[in-house]
């Protein structure tokens, strides 16, 4: 039902990306029009620390936070929808720093505020449990799709990690993929690679995400073709230098029906 965008402010994107706000009406309208909502995946863009962040989250609501497409997320505890924002390389920038924007009594805090959201610091290592959560944020998402390269990746560590955020009233939001190969643009990397195994191991990060009962699943990615995570369909193709792995006997809807099919439990779960 959401869709989370990579962004960078106006005038600032990466070298592969484009302005965003050429690109962000035109998703806002599309996902409004398929019945879908759009959050924001904030990069870290150059000089990004808990102030920028702030002038940023404040252009975000200004310029797109009346979109019908715009998702906003039930707080549980604040009883009221808030929107919600994916902070990824949250720890390089210092925990007390963060503490200022997102702690009620922070000198630049943005809470109970027209301003105020749902924001998710990235968990990579095990200290990031404590640093994240004495920074002030909502809770912990852990990104990567590959099994075993991060504390916060490993699926086996997911139900230790659910405890301790439930336990400080926080959202821990673990993050499912279909593989990972990523040799083509990191070719010493291919420890890291994870076979999709005709969709299994898709299927096993899935119910292993649905096993710990979490408020919210984020999926990397949908197009992230560099990285080998995509689930949008795809085809058999192969150039002079290169064949892509497509999704076998299975046919190019194989990674959406595995979605819709996970979707329908988790929602039945919830």
């Amino acid at each position: 039902g959401v869709l989370a965008v990579s962004w960078y402010p106006p005038n600032d994107a990466d070298n592969e990306g484009t302005n965003p706000d050429k690109l962000i009406p035109l998703i806002l309208d599309l996902a409004d029009k398929y019945q879908l909502k759009v959050a924001f995946h904030i990069e870290p863009f150059k000089g990004r620390d808990h102030q920028t962040l702030k002038t940023n989250i404040k252009y975000i609501i200004d310029t797109y936070g009346k979109h019908p497409g715009f998702y906003r997320h039930y707080d549980r505890i604040k009883k009221k929808h808030l929107p919600v924002y994916y902070i990824y390389d949250s720890y390089l920038v210092k925990s007390s720093n963060w503490a200022e924007l997102f702690t009620p009594g922070g000198s630049i805090s943005i809470r109970n505020t027209e301003y105020d959201g749902i924001f998710l610091g990235l968990l990579v290592e095990r200290q990031h449990k404590e640093s994240v959560a004495s920074a002030g944020f909502d809770g912990y998402y852990t990104y990567f799709a590959t099994d075993g390269f991060t504390y916060g990746s490993s699926w086996k560590n997911w139900r230790e990690i659910r405890k301790y955020a439930r336990g400080r009233r926080l959202m821990f939001v673990p993050s499912v993929g279909p593989g990972y190969i990523d040799t083509r643009v990191r070719p010493w990397n291919d420890k890291n690679t994870r076979s999709r195994q005709d969709g299994r191991y898709y299927k096993n990060s899935l119910q292993k995400a649905l096993d710990i009962n979490p408020s919210m699943i984020s999926i990397t990615s949908f197009n992230e073709w560099h990285e080998g995570t995509q689930i949008e369909t795809a085809v058999p193709k192969a150039t002079d230098s290169f064949t892509y792995i497509d999704y076998g006997p299975e046919g190019p809807q194989c990674y959406l029906n595995i979605t819709r099919q996970y979707v329908s439990k988790f929602i039945s779960e919830d």
